[in-house]
């Protein structure tokens, strides 16, 4: 099967430029810049469409096995196909959990026969995430993408650095939801000025960065990979540039909502509320120089879908968690490129070359390569709604913004996994 993808604005070489792109079965077989001649099975037009490398997201959670009233395989990979992702990773707080191979392979039969575009699975750092034992990393070292215990904190030190020295001698990462449990103290939402105004318990800044200093002092000691899930503090920020100056093997995440929202954006509504929280617009600001400088590796959307009952009852009484995969590019376009903030190209750096790079997914527009790839109209403008998600999970934070960017196909090992229906 040949396609031809031709117009488009296509970025190769960390640049931009117009030209054709030809596919044939699951690879890229040319790029030209002149209209390519020959037989093809399809051609499309792309003229006024960027072509882009499929989006990676290295944090999601698709909720099966365990939980499938929230979300499926098929309907999270989905999502991410809308959204133009092509490989995300699915993070470990499931059931039964991803301990062992026994209990992985519930998983990895759900991801072969329903996942849409490819999908990744993590195993735990401890067993059940209880951060007592750690889980059996070697018998699934070559097939998890990387341990990370998502959703807890390894509480214990001692704990911590028996895993990452475990998982150094495998060569695999350990990924770290980074959270001091005795410093919570019952909060749900930033501690900032939003909390005291509205009477609502915060969750201190510290219970973040506390444990980031730690983990980082651990894989100065053991030499293991370490990548900080989510951050969202200034102190985090800071923490983490001074330990990549020192040479510290860590690399660092953050998410759209604490890029482009504050403390001061909240409302009363379970869509706002996910851990950790959006916090001060002081942090906001440090997150958004740490994406400039470099300190931040890449965004990822920490796609946590709830029932629709459990996003129901406020700041105080939801589920932790809000769904990203099908809005995150656009929201990130329109607030960061659009205001020039960013660059387009640093935008695909933080959600494609740079996570392709660190952790070994994904592809690049590039001949020989697998043909994972997005088109994107970026003058499409519209106002988000949540209904229309193809995610189960429809809380997200940003319901209702007017945003510049659709997602018009994309396409994943050669096939077109999405295509917009307008």
């Amino acid at each position: 099967m040949k396609k031809l993808l031709k117009n488009a604005t296509v970025y190769i070489n960390n640049k931009f430029e117009k030209c054709d792109v030809e596919i044939t079965d699951d690879k890229i077989s040319n790029i030209s810049p002149e209209l390519s001649t020959g037989e093809f099975d399809i051609i499309y037009d792309f003229n006024n469409l960027y072509l882009l490398p499929g989006l990676i997201d290295v944090h999601t959670h698709l909720r099966e096995p365990g939980f499938e009233y929230k979300e499926t395989i098929e309907t999270g990979s989905m999502a991410g196909a809308k959204g133009g992702y092509t490989s995300i990773c699915a993070m470990p707080n499931l059931k039964p959990t991803p301990d062992c191979l026994e209990n992985l392979k519930v998983e990895l039969e759900a991801i072969k026969n329903k996942a849409k575009i490819k999908v990744y699975p993590y195993g735990t750092i401890t067993k059940g995430e209880n951060g007592e034992e750690v889980a059996n990393l070697e018998e699934m070292k070559d097939y998890v993408i990387a341990y990370s215990d998502d959703g807890k904190g390894v509480q214990s030190k001692e704990m911590m650095k028996k895993a990452m020295e475990k998982a150094n001698e495998l060569g695999k990462k350990i990924v770290a939801h980074c959270e001091d449990n005795s410093l919570l103290n019952g909060g749900y939402i930033h501690d900032g000025q939003y909390a005291k105004e509205h009477g609502h318990k915060g969750i201190c800044s510290e219970s973040e960065w506390k444990p980031i200093a730690r983990d980082i002092e651990l894989s100065r000691q053991t030499g293991c990979q370490y990548h900080v899930c989510h951050i969202s503090t200034k102190e985090s920020v800071e923490i983490i540039k001074k330990a990549k100056s020192e040479g510290v093997k860590v690399t660092c995440e953050t998410g759209p909502h604490y890029l482009v929202l504050n403390d001061m954006d909240l409302q009363e509504h379970g869509r706002f509320k996910m851990n950790p929280p959006i916090r001060s617009k002081e942090d906001q600001e440090a997150l958004i120089k740490g994406l400039q400088d470099g300190t931040i590796d890449m965004i990822i959307t920490d796609h946590a879908p709830h029932s629709e009952e459990e996003k129901s009852k406020g700041l105080e009484g939801s589920s932790m968690g809000v769904v990203g995969l099908e809005v995150a590019f656009p929201v990130l376009y329109t607030n960061l490129v659009k205001k020039n903030i960013i660059s387009l190209e640093k935008l695909v750096q933080l959600m494609n070359t740079n996570p392709r790079k660190i952790f070994g997914i994904g592809t690049e527009i590039k001949v020989g390569e697998k043909a994972d790839l997005t088109v994107y109209d970026l003058n499409d403008e519209y106002d988000i709604d949540s209904s229309t998600f193809v995610s189960k999970g429809k809380a997200t934070p940003f319901d209702g913004m007017h945003v510049y960017g659709k997602c018009k196909m994309t396409i994943c090992n050669g096939e077109i996994v999405y295509k917009d229906e307008i």
